[in-house]
Formats: C-alpha cells, structure tokens, sequence
C-alpha cells in the first residue's frame, strides 16, 4: 500500500504525505493550511543553531507550532557539533510546548553560499566526517534529555558538484551517528533547483538504508513533486517510505489530500480556484498574526500568485496581486473577481 503510517524513532505518523522544509516558506501560517489541506507532518524552514546558542529573538517564531499542529518538525542547520548539541538542548528543554518539536531534523542540503561557507547545508554532505560529528552531537543532546528526547533526521543532497557525489558517505555518516530517518533531494549543490532530480539515487539510498537497518530507518524523498502522479510515480519507482512536497505545495495546499485520494482510489478530486483563494486568505491571516499586516501582505503578494495559477484571467489577476499592500486589499480584489 502506498499510502501508509510511518515510524521515526518513537514517533508514529499516520501517514508518509509530508512539507517539506522551504525556506522563507514553511512559517507556521503555510504549515497551518498544509495541515488542513492533508499534510501528515511538517518541518520548519531551516532555523540557525548558532543564533539559538547566540539568543537570537528572531529565531523563536521560526519554530511555533501551529495551533493544528499536533506533531512537527524543527529543522537546524549548523556546522559545528558542539553548537549543534547546544541548540538541540536548548530547544528540547523548554517547557513550552509551542516550540518543543517531536523531531530535530538537520540541514545537510542547503545549496545557498552563505549557509554552505560557515560549513552548514550541502557542505556537510561534502564532509561526511564531519557530518556525523554534528549528528552524534544532535543525538547525544536529544538522549541526555531523557523523556525529552526526540528522534534526530536528516536531509541531504547527492552531492557537492558532479564530481562530488557523497550521498552514499553521508548517508553512512548519518545512520552510523545515530539518525532515525533520511530523507535526500538528489541534486547535487551545484545543481541548486535547476535541472532534473535523479531518482535513481534515492531508489539506491532505499536499498541501502534497508540492508543496513533491516528497515528500521526510513528513508523519505524529495524533488521534483509538482502533482499527486509525481508522488506516486516517487514512491512506486523507489521504494521510499514518505514523500516530501516543497514547490509542489505552494498555492495548492491540498495536494497533500489529491495524492491521499490517488493512492487510494486511483483517482482525486480537483480543487476550485475559490476553494485555493479561500486557503490562501486564512493563511494570510495567520501571517497577520505572526509578522503584522504589512509584512504578511508583502509576503503573500508571491504565495497569491501562486494560489492564482490556473484561475481565467490569471495574468490580469496576478498584476493586481503584486499592487494589494492591505488586508482589505486582497479581500476587495478576490470579491470583485468572484473568487470569495
């Protein structure tokens, strides 16, 4: 059966159709809707873990759970082990539910140069040695927590360049410091978001990870899911346990119950342009709540672009999206357009 429950560590998750974590993103008012469009789970956008050793303000609102949230995860990034482990029990150690995750998940994926030139991101995949240095560190911190602890995973990338492909060393790396799940997005660094995700790759990680921990370790799968065929398409030819939408899910964040419906029924319903308006309206009032109206409409001028893909007339709609600076705004364009 292709739709199913996962288990990451002492975590059960009802079913394999995750967020994935998108910086600039996956703040907690996307996580929201995702979580009402069909979402099983969910991760933060990548939070720093020097800046949580630092106390950092700014950090703490990249990690609130949202209130439908009854599980998610935080993902960190960093290169150093002993920051890492810092973070890890800084985070799980508070006594706010709001901010304590039931997973850390760990960036090793980020192509960007000013993540990867402080050693974090797609860098540790280059140095699997150190890679598993900060993931023991993730997962000592996580255990010396007792009935706090969480289980520790991983994101990766195939490698540095064509000539750097280390996915195989990182994912060893990982499993050896103790990572409960993989997931990898198989393009290398040098890649970015360009050209075409191999799959191939995570089809040979499945295999991997399977006879190295007889199963026990799931390995998740990531790049290129822009519809609920592609997901299954994903997880029919590799083998993985879970699938994680990025691209795929903005402006439509019921793909997550489009692809449920596909693997069980073989077929999904489609979702009306008003029905998206309407979710992109309760996830711009969430963003009201979390950065005040002015940022959260700047935000969404970009994530209703989105929304507005394959509504008659879009390109005349999306000019006026990028002009709305207001609430009222958006709400008096949709009305006038018979969107709300």
């Amino acid at each position: 059966m292709l739709y199913h429950p996962v288990i990451i560590g002492n975590l059960t998750i009802p079913g394999n159709l995750f967020l994935a974590p998108v910086a600039g993103y996956s703040d907690r008012a996307f996580r929201s809707v995702c979580r009402e469009g069909g979402a099983n789970f969910a991760y933060t956008e990548m939070v720093s873990a020097e800046a949580l050793v630092r106390g950092s303000d700014k950090t703490h609102q990249l990690m609130v759970r949202a209130a439908n949230e009854e599980t998610y995860a935080i993902q960190l990034f960093g290169g150093t082990p002993e920051v890492m482990g810092q973070a890890v029990e800084l985070v799980l150690g508070q006594n706010n539910k709001e901010v304590v995750p039931e997973v850390i998940d760990i960036n090793a994926g980020c192509p960007v140069p000013k993540i990867t030139k402080t050693g974090a991101g797609s860098s540790l995949t280059r140095c699997p040695e150190q890679l598993y240095k900060v993931v023991a560190a993730a997962v000592a911190a996580s255990a010396s927590l007792g009935d706090k602890q969480v289980p520790v995973t991983i994101k990766i990338r195939s490698g540095w360049d064509a000539q750097a492909i280390t996915w195989k060393e990182a994912a060893l790396a990982a499993l050896e410091a103790g990572a409960a799940a993989l997931t990898i997005h198989p393009r290398t660094r040098a890649q970015g978001y360009e050209g075409k995700s191999d799959w191939s790759i995570l089809a040979e990680l499945v295999k991997l990870v399977q006879d190295k921990t007889q199963g026990k370790v799931p390995v998740f799968g990531s790049g290129d899911v822009f519809t609920p065929e592609d997901a299954q398409r994903m997880l029919q030819e590799t083998g993985c346990q879970g699938v994680m939408f990025a691209r795929g899910a903005m402006g439509n964040p019921f793909i997550f119950v489009q692809t449920r419906q596909l693997l069980e029924t073989g077929s999904y319903d489609e979702i009306a342009p008003t029905v998206r308006i309407r979710a992109g309206i309760h996830e711009l009032h969430c963003l009201i709540q979390d950065a005040g109206e002015d940022s959260a409409c700047r935000q969404m001028r970009k994530r209703f672009c989105a929304y507005s893909k394959g509504v008659a007339g879009g390109s005349r709609l999306r000019e006026a999206i990028v002009a709305a600076s207001t609430e009222a705004d958006y709400i008096a364009l949709f009305q006038r357009e018979g969107l709300l």
